[in-house]
């Protein structure tokens, strides 16, 4: 199909975009990447009054160290942040998750802060975000502000951002040593969105877990943080996997908890009650993972 019609900017700074979007009105839209914009244009699911195009805006692109944390430029594409040193020394999940993002053609042009914007609770790093308790910055024509990973999604495709607002970055915490990560996904092909994903981090010494991260993927709305799972992993032996005969496994049993208090979706790839069940395996096989990392 073919998007409505809309008027189109192209700021030269941040606070060109910000007055740009200000001026714009409530309908309109900050195009960066494009990968999630884009095909809500052209199925007219989105129909813009303007968009604002931040896209070549650098100072959006940078990746820094900020001591206790390190700060990713919303306008830094999935490679960029996949082949960061800094991430993949001090924030190793977000470089994992956002290495099984689509495909290479949309990891070179999609942005980290776009996806994240975009608040599709099927995607990949949303629950990355609010596993690791991320602090989104906000920028618009009136100032600057932070927001809570727990409180950025707000619910379907629908982020706690201000029509005025753009998403500057992300801060993303560095949990230290002793650390463990995996994601974990189930999908049908490598360019589809997961049907359950699992963000896990799990912080281990004298072979128990001794604090444990979980983010579900595609399990409600919003991506969820699975609290009865780490709380249930607090104290839990690492040890192999158990036998087939039914011996105890500390770590599976934490795990079958992962699916508690979630609203998975219904559609043409997976039933809620496959969905729940894909949370417990995929959890359990996520947290082993981390917890061997």
């Amino acid at each position: 199909m073919i998007p409505a019609a809309f008027d189109y900017v192209r700021p030269e700074s941040l606070a060109e975009a910000c007055e740009a979007l200000a001026d714009a009105g409530e309908d309109a839209k900050v195009l960066a990447g494009g990968q999630s914009l884009l095909p809500l244009l052209r199925l007219r699911l989105s129909f813009p009054s303007t968009l604002v195009d931040v896209g070549r805006l650098t100072e959006l692109h940078d990746i820094r160290d900020g001591g206790d944390h390190v700060f990713i430029g919303a306008g830094a594409t999935h490679y960029d942040v996949v082949r960061s040193p800094l991430v993949n020394a001090a924030c190793p999940l977000v470089a994992l998750a956002a290495a099984t993002v689509a495909d290479p053609a949309v990891r070179h042009r999609g942005t980290f802060g776009g996806a994240l914007a975009h608040a599709d609770p099927a995607g990949d790093l949303p629950a990355v975000a609010v596993a690791l308790d991320c602090v989104f910055t906000a920028r618009s024509a009136n100032g600057e502000r932070e927001i809570p990973a727990a409180e950025f999604f707000v619910d379907y495709l629908e982020p706690a951002l201000a029509p005025d607002e753009i998403l500057t970055g992300i801060r993303v915490p560095k949990l230290g040593p002793g650390w463990g990560y995996h994601y974990e996904k189930f999908h049908r092909t490598a360019q589809s969105w997961a049907i359950v994903g699992v963000a896990a981090a799990v912080r281990r010494s004298n072979g128990v877990v001794e604090e444990a991260r979980i983010g579900l993927t595609n399990m409600g709305p919003t991506p969820l943080r699975a609290r009865g799972v780490e709380d249930a992993l607090r104290g839990a032996g690492i040890h192999p996997a158990a036998p087939d005969d039914g011996g105890a496994d500390p770590i599976r049993d934490a795990c079958g908890e992962a699916a508690a208090g979630s609203s998975p979706p219904s559609d043409l790839h997976a039933q809620p009650d496959y969905r729940r069940h894909l949370a417990r395996a995929l959890t359990h096989r996520a947290v082993r993972a981390a917890a061997r990392a």
